[in-house]
């Protein structure tokens, strides 16, 4: 059974004791084992109900107390391997404690029911995973849920819990954020710590949240920060960015830039520079960097990957090291550019995707008017802002359709006065999350 309430309508119902954490938990608890979408990889049921319990004896506390939330199978979890979506992890030695950021998230009461489902090493853009199965999206479960993050969004999006962590390196939240019609968010570089997350790309990575509603999902980024957002009075400059990111963007991505400007009232364009070659610094760093990661294992258990991400990591491997020299080089001038665009501007708004979910049968998406992969292309928008390292929100369009989501690109510093914003437009639905079969 799905709950589509707020994290913090349940949190402030438990707190007047209107109902029970337990019964909160028991329901998402059962609802995760009964998961038709393949979105969780393990529920930890008999902890979360004792974990439960304590918040309505009052021996646990915090804004988030009692609300169930899960996380990504590469976040640490005291007493549970972190398998990162691969088989070949799963003999690994048990984590001695919670990653920093499951910590940050318990410490505030929240429950913790589960770990969910990825794309193997969090590689792709998906969430096929050979050795887990692939995430459905709880829209239309013939189609993608995206990825990497996938299980961390169809988990939000079928109503098993309220709130999820995934991460994103190169668009691993704006992706299936998108697709599965959740709100998500890519902090700022260096802003959430990642003490305890498996990693991909050290240089790229950082810990991300999905929730339903705007306000879930500020409140889990403060838990997770470890600092309260302030808003600003200050009206914002905002623009949408053409060219790179209006080239191979479907009528439903357009027209989802275009119903957010309409709306707003504003008619200002920007176009990033190279963006292009922004996106493909990235992507020789992810090979690179993730290839020369993984070396030693490949070399020692190729078989046990998953094929298409163990031949990626390989090619990435063998990239010269003058490549992937010149990739980190340009990063500092391709970062240089993006921010003189917020001399102009404070807000820019671009398509999370260049499509609604693909569906998995295809497995391709339309690249320059010919079909290429979707586990590699999906976040071809999203991976040309994740070098800049600034934060994103991934905000949903309100629509009756299948979902589609917006990238809305903010300096550090600006969280606050770009959250006030999202609030608005979701009181006004403009955005905001619609339950698969649009019961909410």
């Amino acid at each position: 059974m799905s709950d589509t309430r707020s994290a913090l309508d349940l949190a402030n119902a438990i707190a007047r004791r209107e109902i029970t954490a337990e019964a909160v938990v028991r329901q998402a608890v059962e609802a995760a084992l009964s998961d038709p979408f393949c979105a969780f990889t393990r529920v930890f049921a008999s902890e979360a109900v004792a974990s439960a319990q304590a918040v309505d004896r009052g021996e646990m506390s915090g804004p988030l107390a009692g609300v169930p939330f899960a996380v990504k199978d590469l976040f640490d979890v005291a007493g549970q391997v972190t398998t990162a979506g691969a088989k070949l992890r799963l003999g690994a030695a048990a984590a001695t404690q919670d990653a920093e950021v499951v910590r940050r998230v318990k410490a505030a009461g929240a429950v913790l029911i589960g770990t969910l489902n990825m794309d193997e090493f969090a590689y792709g853009f998906a969430t096929v995973n050979t050795h887990f199965g692939t995430t459905l999206n709880p829209h239309d479960p013939s189609r993608l849920a995206g990825g990497s993050s996938g299980g961390s969004a169809a988990a939000v999006a079928a109503g098993f819990v309220p709130l999820s962590l995934g991460s994103d390196t190169n668009g691993s939240v704006r992706v299936p954020a998108s697709l599965c019609g959740v709100w998500g968010m890519r902090p700022a570089q260096g802003a959430v710590p990642l003490d305890g997350v498996f990693p991909f790309v050290e240089a790229l990575d950082t810990v991300g949240p999905f929730a339903r509603s705007s306000r879930d999902l500020r409140r889990l980024y403060e838990v997770l920060a470890g600092e309260a957002l302030t808003g600003g009075n200050q009206p914002l400059r905002i623009a949408r960015l053409d060219g790179f990111f209006a080239r191979n963007a479907a009528p439903e991505a357009v027209s989802a830039v275009d119903t957010l400007m309409a709306h707003l009232g504003g008619s200002a364009v920007a176009e990033l520079p190279q963006a292009e070659a922004g996106r493909s610094a990235g992507f020789v760093m992810t090979a690179a960097l993730g290839g020369a990661l993984h070396l030693d294992t490949l070399r020692a258990r190729a078989q046990d990957y998953d094929p298409a991400v163990r031949d990626r990591l390989i090619a990435g491997a063998m990239l010269p090291a003058a490549v992937l020299d010149k990739a980190l080089r340009y990063r500092d001038h391709y970062r240089r550019i993006f921010y003189q665009l917020f001399d102009q501007f404070d807000v820019l708004v671009a398509p999370a995707t260049p499509c609604s979910a693909p569906l998995i049968e295809a497995g391709t998406i339309l690249i320059d008017g010919k079909p290429a992969p979707a586990r590699a292309h999906l976040g071809i928008y999203a991976q040309a802002i994740s070098l800049t390292g600034v934060p994103v929100i991934a905000a949903p369009l309100k629509t009756d359709g299948l979902p589609i989501g917006l990238q809305i690109i903010t300096r550090p510093g600006l969280e606050g006065a770009v959250f006030d914003l999202m609030h608005r437009l979701e009181d006004e639905g403009v955005l905001g999350f619609t339950a698969p079969g649009g019961r909410a």
